[in-house]
């Protein structure tokens, strides 16, 4: 076949999205497959050919109708997030106007700004994309459940975009030392953006009130702080999170990394005794800093999912608390802080959990999918 993925970031920009294209495309080209991808910035990589487009405004239906007939291109893939197209409406008209057919991967079904007031128009746009689609694919449980009534559509997870890599004993250690961690401090770690609904207000609260209980702990915050695509309340978010740090006395208990290369997030992964991320909308597939975790096999304490996850087993494989309650966070913590025998049962879970994000699965399925509509 010869694929387009359309994506709305694409590396060096930060980003998941992004990150997701570039390996999946590099796994569909090992497949066999001629893979062309079109985003706003990146160097070829893996054998994939990049075309750059300037805006996603209403100049690029036609620039993209160009390039599927330049590359001869017999099914698009739009990888469809939001925040990735500017807001721009423009993107969810793409499969009236392309002769291949489009196929959609929903890695969230947010609703794009249109104009103040827009009400039920939000959705509906997404909602015509998706309909108007050959096909979707969505990445998580709740998504699945909201498009049931398409009858093309397959659940595929995300793939970590942070490879394992067992053996940086030593890198680890000096990420351990930067955060200026003795050999019995429990360091605790956060992957990925900072967000409102990533939780992290909830997990400053609670490790306040253990440093006030005498607790001796760390956090590292690896990866980058914002992403080129966020908006200004993402960005307000993350400059009040900083002052409450500061408020709180923390700032020397907490180390920002910025953006890290993928050996130095999986270093970073090895370096934490305890993985935090408490989302406030609760665990779930959609979260790639929760895939990049298990799939680096950390004991992981994250928020009980929403809509339920049957592979996710408290205590098990992650240890789940409620949303939005610092007073859960604090008390697990203390308790891990404790049993280190319960943080190996969680490692071990977690690296068998891994299985059901695969990449060679990952891709195998996509171009099943693919196939069904030649």
């Amino acid at each position: 076949m010869r694929i387009g993925l359309i994506s709305g970031e694409f590396p060096p920009m930060p980003g998941g999205v992004g990150d997701f294209t570039r390996i999946l495309g590099e796994r569909l080209v090992d497949l066999g497959d001629d893979v062309y991808v079109l985003s706003r910035a990146g160097p070829k990589s893996g054998g994939l050919e990049l075309s750059v487009i300037s805006s996603w405004g209403p100049a690029c239906i036609p620039a993209i109708r160009a390039w599927v007939r330049r590359c001869g291109i017999t099914i698009v893939n739009l990888q469809f997030q939001t925040a990735a197209y500017d807001m721009s409406p423009f993107v969810h008209f793409l499969p009236a106007f392309l002769q291949a057919p489009v196929v959609t991967t929903f890695h969230d079904l947010r609703h794009p700004y249109l104009f103040p007031k827009a009400g039920p128009l939000r959705d509906w746009i997404v909602m015509r994309l998706a309909r108007s689609s050959a096909g979707v694919i969505v990445t998580n449980q709740e998504d699945n459940l909201r498009l049931q009534a398409l009858p093309r559509r397959r659940l595929i997870p995300l793939g970590s975009s942070v490879p394992s890599a067992p053996g940086q004993e030593r890198e680890a250690a000096a990420w351990r030392q930067r955060a200026g961690a003795e050999a019995d401090t429990f360091v605790l770690g956060y992957f990925g953006f900072i967000k409102a609904v990533k939780g992290l207000d909830y997990l400053i609260k609670a490790l306040a009130r253990l440093r006030a209980r005498g607790c001796d702990w760390r956090l590292i915050l690896f990866g980058g702080g914002k992403n080129t695509v966020d908006n200004d309340e993402d960005a307000a978010y993350l400059q009040r999170l900083k002052q409450r740090i500061r408020q709180q006395g923390l700032t020397d208990l907490v180390t920002w990394t910025g953006y890290l290369t993928e050996q130095e997030a999986a270093a970073c992964f090895q370096a934490v005794d305890l993985m935090a991320l408490p989302f406030t909308d609760g665990a779930s597939f959609r979260r790639s800093s929760l895939i990049a975790a298990i799939h680096n096999g950390c004991a992981i304490l994250t928020t009980e999912p929403a809509v339920k996850v049957e592979v996710f087993q408290h205590a098990s494989n992650l240890w789940l608390v409620p949303a939005n309650s610092p007073e859960a966070i604090e008390n697990a913590i203390a308790r891990l802080m404790r049993e280190s025998d319960q943080l190996k049962r969680l490692r071990q879970g977690a690296a068998q959990l891994s299985a059901h994000f695969d990449w060679d699965a990952i891709a195998h399925e996509t171009v099943d999918f693919f196939q069904s509509f030649n």
